[in-house]
């Protein structure tokens, strides 16, 4: 039986006091006896938190009293057992590292598709306007070896740093064409679709709620396999759950 909640949530908001914070929610997730990671900088928030239904929703009440984290909506999974070892909370330089300091989401949010509009585009084979829709990959190549969305472009990055030379060797591949750039949950792809507007891709969205938000609103559709997660349960299938063939191998 499933009793285990996961959540997982992001927010691009300024956190000038990302290390007094880092105490404050260390000591509220642990005296809840949750356990995952929570990242902070400057830049923002990043969790992945599992434990009991009712401690997790505590955490997120808690978590919502703090008007800078009120609008966060995780998205939600469950599980039988406890995914995370221990409770970690740490404050990185940024919360999905890209080495490229001009991308700042909390200044403005990348344009946002929502998954129903993906399948209706991924549907019909193009967008709104007629123009052709491609999907982009922007998770790191052994994520991509789990699932991803048919006919993705997956450009083989080990790591996000690797994304902005990508772009640059690629850039010309997507011209003229509607990019949505997606990910596990919103927060890879988002960094992606602001670097591609400022390298000048002018129909460049961002999948909202990334690939778990899809799985949850419109199932796999145009879709292939699991969606990686960085925990014990390795990868979960279109039903949020952990996927057996991914989980045993």
């Amino acid at each position: 039986m499933n009793t285990i909640l996961n959540i997982s949530a992001y927010k691009f908001v300024p956190l000038p006091d990302a290390h007094a914070l880092r105490e404050l929610l260390l000591e509220r997730a642990t005296a809840l006896q949750l356990k995952g990671t929570i990242l902070l900088a400057e830049e923002g928030i990043n969790l992945f938190l599992a434990g009991p239904e009712w401690y997790v929703r505590g955490f997120v009440a808690l978590l919502h009293t703090d008007a800078r984290f009120a609008d966060i909506a995780p998205k939600e999974s469950w599980s039988g057992t406890q995914p995370f070892k221990k409770m970690l909370v740490k404050v990185k330089n940024e919360i999905i590292r890209m080495n490229h300091p001009t991308i700042r989401p909390a200044e403005g949010r990348a344009p946002a598709v929502p998954p129903a509009t993906v399948k209706r585009w991924l549907d019909q084979g193009h967008d709104d306007s007629g123009r052709p829709v491609v999907t982009l990959d922007t998770r790191n190549d052994f994520e991509v070896d789990a699932g991803t969305f048919d006919g993705a472009i997956d450009w083989r990055i080990t790591k996000f740093t690797e994304f902005p030379h990508a772009v640059q060797e690629h850039k010309a591949e997507l011209e003229g064409k509607t990019v949505v750039s997606f990910c596990t949950g919103g927060i890879r792809c988002e960094k992606a679709a602001i670097l591609m507007h400022q390298m000048g891709l002018e129909h460049v969205y961002q999948l909202e709620g990334g690939i778990l938000k899809y799985f949850e609103e419109v199932g796999d559709a145009h879709y292939h396999g699991g969606c990686f997660v960085f925990d014990e349960r390795r990868a979960v299938d279109a039903r949020l759950e952990a996927a057996p063939e991914l989980t045993q191998g």
